[in-house]
């Protein structure tokens, strides 16, 4: 399994489709090229649609873990322009 560290953290629990990803696509341009963002986001549509919106923005998804709670854990490495 690939190692990496975490080099930020956003909670997107709290907001609804579309503005999960809108969220989440902040967070993203914030960091730098390599940088590593976790997202905390609920069951539904999010984890259905952010990932998959964030594949078609470029970057990689490397981890979806299930929380148990109602709630994933969606680890991304930002990739450049």
């Amino acid at each position: 399994m690939a190692e990496y560290t975490i080099t930020e953290t956003v909670d997107i629990t709290d907001v609804v489709c579309p503005v999960t990803f809108v969220k989440a696509k902040v967070a993203l341009e914030e960091l730098e090229d390599g940088d590593i963002l976790s997202i905390r986001l609920n069951d539904g549509e999010p984890v259905q649609n952010v990932p998959r919106s964030i594949k078609e923005e470029g970057h990689k998804v490397l981890k979806l873990t299930d929380n148990g709670d109602g709630t994933y854990e969606l680890i991304v490495r930002k990739v450049g322009d």
